[in-house]
């Protein structure tokens, strides 16, 4: 695993929110589970449009971009 003290990215990241860059991604890592369990659900749901579904997927792959950062 990287080094993740020396990214000033990482740095700000620990200084605004009192919070370690581990648990940050933990916390994203949660989020992103999350989304795939509701996108799952979605699609066994035949009310649940294809727009809602397509935000879902937006915001799950920025949540995965996001922790592919953080951790390299």
């Amino acid at each position: 695993m990287t080094n993740l003290c020396c990214n000033p990215l990482v740095r700000s990241i620990q200084e605004e929110d009192g919070m370690s860059v581990e648990s940050h991604v933990q916390e994203l890592r949660r989020k992103h589970q999350s989304l795939s369990s509701a996108i799952e659900a979605a699609h066994r749901s035949p009310g649940t449009d294809d727009l809602t579904i397509a935000q879902m997927k937006k915001e799950k792959l920025r949540l995965k971009e996001e922790i592919t950062r953080l951790s390299h």
